[in-house]
């Protein structure tokens, strides 16, 4: 009886694992650090991924999707030491760069991340553009700053401050965020494209680490 009811059980068990792995089919994991930012497969298939993001530093960090000019096309913020967090893209084929930030700041830890095939979501064609200037900790170009509902618009964060690097987050009248333009250094000029589908106040703010509380913030209008 021992001889039958051994490999009973193995199988038993390698059937257990065939599902545990099926389960997480498809979750591309990132561990981040204070000085590393790995991500488990570096090349994916156009479309929607799911990124699991586990912070095994001793910092608050978040982890972002960059595209060519440091679109944001994925982010997870606030992910703290020992706790792990998850966001989706969808991603069309091209390159990118996962970048984690230990304490939320600065350029961060990046890694190359290649996307190939068919599929994805493709950013819709602005009808409108806006500049935004960034001060040393204030923005200029959004007083008054208003756009019809269901207008895309393509937002261009100019950092015209010197030493410091700043973002732009758009948020929803909901709270929701909408788009982001990522860390932008001095001199250069960062983009993103939204479309404005609902009406109300839509809230503005760097993204970086205490700007905001500095009052690099701001509103606009959508009717």
């Amino acid at each position: 009886m021992r001889r039958v009811l051994v490999p009973l059980i193995v199988l038993a068990a390698t059937g257990m694992g065939a599902c545990s792995s099926k389960a997480t089919e498809g979750v591309i994991a990132i561990t981040a650090t204070n000085d590393t930012c790995k991500v488990a497969e570096a090349n994916l298939k156009a479309g929607k991924s799911t990124f699991a993001v586990k912070n095994n530093g001793g910092d608050v960090t978040e982890v972002y999707i960059y595209a060519k000019g440091d679109e944001v096309k994925g982010e997870v913020e606030n992910v703290g030491p020992g706790t792990s967090r998850s966001f989706a893209a969808n991603l069309v084929a091209g390159s990118y760069e996962v970048t984690c930030k230990p304490g939320m700041k600065g350029d961060g830890i990046r890694t190359p991340l290649t996307v190939t095939g068919a599929g994805g979501s493709v950013t819709a064609t602005p009808t409108k553009r806006v500049t935004i200037e960034g001060m040393d900790y204030s923005f200029s170009g959004l007083d008054g700053l208003t756009f019809s509902k269901g207008e895309t618009v393509e937002f261009r964060l100019h950092n015209g401050a010197p030493g410091l690097a700043h973002e732009l987050e758009i948020f929803r009248p909901d709270g929701d965020p909408l788009g982001e333009v990522g860390p932008t250094k001095p001199g250069a000029t960062g983009r993103v494209v939204v479309t404005l589908s609902d009406s109300g106040t839509y809230r503005v703010n760097c993204g970086i680490k205490g700007h905001a509380g500095k009052g690099m913030k701001g509103t606009f209008t959508v009717t």
